[in-house]
């Protein structure tokens, strides 16, 4: 009987564990969810504001067409084809703001410097989201996870390219 007490006890502790290890995985992989939604978010806003400054007088025509077109091409991309539309973006919106800055016009100056602080606030937002999947990964590593296939169905959590691209 005493036997069965201490098996019954271990046996236990094992299952609360394993119970424990798959509810962090859980909260893990919803991290990664909840941070790749605020980016995308934020690159949709950025690509948004892209298009209003490309019809602002801030950019000469030829720089106007270039951005619109890579705004365009970041909000309508594939999860595949992602990374090469951000950093197009990502470069036409450097070349645009290099070379915008006499803009006196108070419109202008109000979009660049949102445009600013959306890069700041994606810059914020890729370190968690790369820290979220960083960590996932190393979890979903685990012997115990692995064993016990306690990440069921969920897919690897990745990062992108362009996270890794420096504003």
């Amino acid at each position: 009987m005493n036997n069965f007490l201490l098996a019954f006890f271990f046996l236990s502790i094992f299952a609360w564990y394993l119970s424990f290890l798959a509810t962090r995985l859980n909260r893990l992989h919803h991290r990664v969810e909840t941070s790749w939604a605020n980016l995308d978010g934020l690159l949709q806003r950025r690509a948004a504001v892209a298009i209003e400054i490309a019809r602002s007088e801030i950019s000469d025509p030829a720089a106007s067409l270039l951005l619109t077109f890579a705004a365009h091409q970041a909000r309508e991309a594939t999860v595949r084809d992602r990374s090469q539309a951000e950093t197009g973006l990502t470069g036409a919106l450097g070349i645009l703001i290099e070379n915008s800055a006499d803009t006196q016009n108070p419109l202008e100056q109000e979009l660049l410097l949102e445009l600013k602080d959306l890069t700041a606030k994606i810059k914020v937002a890729i370190a968690i989201h790369v820290e979220s999947v960083t960590r996932t990964q190393m979890v979903r590593r685990k012997l115990f996870i692995r064993l016990f296939r306690l990440a069921g169905s969920a897919p690897e959590p990745v990062t992108f390219e362009f996270e890794g691209d420096v504003f």
